[in-house]
């Protein structure tokens, strides 16, 4: 087998060598990787980009399929490894500090999110790249949900009881589409399942965001690696501790400098 990049610990400065670096967390995805890999070079074909895949402890031949893939011409295309499951947020934080584009954008690895959706979200933030007012976040909100009953269900009262608390302002947080300025994420707090309020850590630092429409699609292959009551159990937990830190947060203020 061949070796296998390993993340750093520490952060890796960006080096600017592209525009858009894309995120794929996946575990146990080696069916659906390389349909969702040529949807992506074919939606980015006339983009400055690189993908990361981060193979989060996959135990089945996902990393094989990513070897695979890249041996055959795919030069956009790193792999990152955690030799055992670390989690979705983990492998998107590791993933940030390895990118090397201005803009990252994170899509689930199982085919669901839409790369077809990616140029719209770019055309959003055109222009507004380092201005201190510009969108330094696009969130994706699945118009039509392609889940299970019950999880749809679940979707909709953890946005809802989530929304109430936090006022994020987002209608689908946990949606995996996103768009984000890569220093706007760095300055987020890093947490297991912080994935899932970016939104509202966003807010917290009274950056401007916006909601997108995309496309979602139902899972063709594999199975889902959360269940409903995962969610729910770590939710529940993860909102009340990003209420007390919204709540807890004085960043609506900046200093001024006084001259001699």
């Amino acid at each position: 087998m061949n070796p296998v990049n390993v993340v750093p610990l520490h952060p890796a400065p960006a080096l600017g060598r592209v525009y858009l670096s894309v995120l794929i967390p996946a575990k146990n995805e080696e069916d659906n990787l390389p349909g969702l890999l040529t949807e992506v070079r074919a939606a980015l074909a006339d983009e400055d980009y690189e993908v990361l895949v981060i193979d989060d402890g996959s135990t089945d031949h996902t990393l094989a399929a990513l070897q695979y893939l890249k041996a055959q011409g795919f030069p956009q295309l790193r792999v990152l490894r955690h030799p055992r499951s670390l989690g979705q947020s983990t492998a998107i934080w590791h993933g940030a500090q390895a990118a090397q584009g201005a803009w990252l954008v994170t899509l689930d690895g199982d085919g669901q999110n839409d790369p077809a959706d990616i140029p719209g979200m770019l055309e959003r933030v055109r222009g507004s790249e380092g201005l201190a007012g510009g969108l330094k976040l696009v969130a994706g909100h699945r118009i039509n949900r392609r889940d299970s009953l019950s999880k749809r269900w679940a979707s909709r009262f953890a946005n809802g009881l989530r929304g109430r608390l936090l006022k994020d302002g987002t209608p689908d947080t946990g949606c995996g589409l996103k768009l984000i300025e890569r220093a706007t994420f760095l300055r987020l707090p890093y947490f297991d399942h912080m994935h899932r309020f970016i939104p509202a850590l966003v807010r917290r630092h009274h950056a401007l965001m916006c909601v997108h429409p995309v496309n979602h699609r139902p899972r063709q292959a594999g199975v889902s690696n959360y269940g409903n009551l995962d969610r729910a159990l770590v939710g529940l937990l993860d909102l009340v501790g990003v209420w007390w830190l919204i709540r807890r947060t004085r960043l609506d203020g900046a200093p001024q400098e006084i001259a001699s």
